[in-house]
């Protein structure tokens, strides 16, 4: 069995790799069937890369203007280096290989195996994202890298370069067809030779055998293969611009339909800035190499002809590209539009939730102060009333033991035990007195003194009872008046909070609480910093 191998230079679309968008040429159905190698955020990978070496390169700076605050963003902004490059392997085509077949499937396990040595073959390129695509007719690799070398004697040590990460690996440029990433690219497309061996598939290389080829032939030959290639590269370019236009469509659908935030607006602001960039340096590169073929042209008059027709469908091709990059542009400054008026909303509405926010939590927290001196008056309210309530108990109690007393007094009245008997008709005067009179009298002697005791004790009690039943009238009478003035205050804080639902329901308590949420995260940030400022200040 022999197949092809192909292998170009992709565009690198996350949201295209990751199936975040589905292209039309893409099986939904058959979208589980592919394999995720990596996935990692190429910030990330930065930070990982080059954050010491940034440090390192930054501390040895006397000038503030020379020093990075962020790699990232100067590679993403910069010309020299693209932030990553992606690659794409494929074995065969549509016809010999299709997914949905039995090759296919050897296709899948060919790149997987093929997949699995790359990055030990390339410790220079690091792999952030790798995906293989069984969802679309024929399978296909892409691998996202970010190149970089290490030890470098300007700027940074560690910093991004595809020129000196290919050369480390050993791939020193030449000519202008041969330089260091088509060397690799031929290198790693004899790796995946190798491994379709293992399989029992030999590498079909198309238009590498014929023989006693006359050296203008020879170079006829070769200008009609990159004449071919560039027509290939040409054509994956205008997927990709097709494919860009119905991402930046489907961006401003749902730009237009959902809520929009800030965030999300930069972010497709940034992918169309970087888009746009790429499909510059694709259209430049395009110019150049159309450049080429016109010379070529004027040595090849055999092949004239040809060429012209194939230049005029690149001339074509080419406009295109000018069309949809205009179209690209336009998008772009209507997208800076939306994101300026966006951010004139947010701060508008970041401000109004501030406001908000605070006097929401101050009646949060007057409620709540409100509510405990509330319980607190409750729960004395209760205690005097339970005071006042042994207080009346008390006070029956007295009075049925005045009315005991009252029928005790009636009973000495009326006791023949406490009446003085007559005297007998012999009984002297002295032997009555002593023997009748003064014991009664000592009697009724005993009985005064311990009344009078009990008398004195109980208008005592009388007046202290008078004095706590008059400071308990006064506690409650004060506790209702501050209930009632906590009751009108309460009232006061729930109107106020149904203000605050109705700002809600008028701006929405989705935006809202996304807003109070976004201040509330900005206070606590200010609060570590002033917190660190003050550890910082003590120390």
């Amino acid at each position: 069995m022999e197949r092809t191998i192909s292998a170009m230079i992709g565009k690198g679309s996350v949201n295209h790799n990751t199936r975040a968008f589905t292209a039309k040429n893409v099986d939904k159905n058959r979208s589980a069937d592919n394999v995720e190698f990596c996935q990692e955020d190429i910030k990330q990978v930065y930070y990982k890369l080059f954050d010491e070496a940034l440090e390192r390169y930054n501390a040895k700076q006397k000038r503030k203007d020379r020093m990075i605050d962020n790699y990232y963003e100067k590679i993403r902004r910069g010309k020299q280096e693209k932030l990553f490059h992606e690659v794409i392997f494929q074995i065969g085509n549509r016809d010999d290989m299709n997914a949905k077949s039995e090759d296919g499937l050897l296709a899948k396990r060919i790149l997987t195996e093929f997949m699995d040595e790359f990055q030990a073959r390339n410790p220079n390129l690091y792999v952030f994202s790798a995906h293989l695509h069984m969802d679309e007719e024929t399978p296909h690799l892409h691998i996202d890298f970010v190149p970089y070398i290490t030890g470098s004697k300007r700027g940074l040590d560690t910093r991004v370069s595809l020129k000196s990460a290919l050369a480390a690996e050993g791939f020193a440029g030449g000519t202008r067809g041969a330089t260091e990433l088509n060397q690799w690219i031929a290198s790693e497309k004899q790796e995946l030779a190798t491994v379709m061996e293992r399989y029992g598939v030999e590498w079909l290389k198309k238009g590498t055998h014929e023989k006693h080829l006359s050296v203008l032939e020879f170079e006829k030959k070769e200008r009609a293969r990159e004449v071919a290639e560039l027509d290939s590269q040409k054509r994956e370019i205008s997927s990709v611009v097709a494919q860009l236009g119905e991402e930046v469509s489907v961006k401003k659908q749902e730009l237009q339909n959902v809520t929009i935030e800030k965030e999300l607006a930069e972010e497709a602001t940034q992918k169309a800035n970087e888009e746009r960039t790429t499909a510059q340096q694709e259209k430049e590169a395009l110019l150049a190499d159309n450049q080429d073929l016109r010379m070529e042209n004027s040595r090849l008059e055999s092949r004239k002809d040809r060429l012209r027709m194939e230049n005029h469908d690149l001339k074509q091709k080419q406009l295109q590209l000018q069309t949809d990059n205009e179209e690209l542009e336009q998008r772009h400054e209507d997208l800076q539009y939306m994101n300026s008026k966006l951010e004139n909303v947010n701060n508008q509405l970041s401000a109004d939730n501030y406001s908000l926010e605070q006097r929401n939590d101050a009646l949060q927290l007057d409620n709540q102060a409100l509510r405990q001196k509330y319980n607190d008056l409750q729960q004395n309210n209760v205690q005097l009333e339970k005071q006042q309530n042994e207080l009346k108990s008390h006070i029956e109690q007295m009075v049925q033991s005045e009315q005991l007393l009252q029928r005790d007094v009636r009973k000495y009245d009326e006791a023949p035990e406490w009446q003085l008997p007559e005297p007998g008709a012999f009984a002297s005067a002295k032997s009555f007195r002593d023997k009748v009179v003064m014991p009664f009298v000592n009697k009724l002697k005993t009985l005064i003194k311990n009344l009078t005791i009990q008398c004195v004790r109980l208008k005592e009690e009388v007046l202290q009872l008078r004095k706590e039943k008059k400071r308990l009238s006064d506690d409650v009478e004060f506790y209702k008046s501050k209930i009632k003035n906590m009751s009108d205050r309460t009232e006061l804080l729930q109107e106020k909070a149904d203000d605050l639902e109705r700002v809600k329901r008028y701006a929405g308590a989705e935006q809202i609480d996304t807003i109070i949420r976004k201040v509330k995260e900005q206070e606590r940030t200010e609060q570590q910093i002033r917190r660190c400022d003050r550890s910082y200040g003590t120390r």
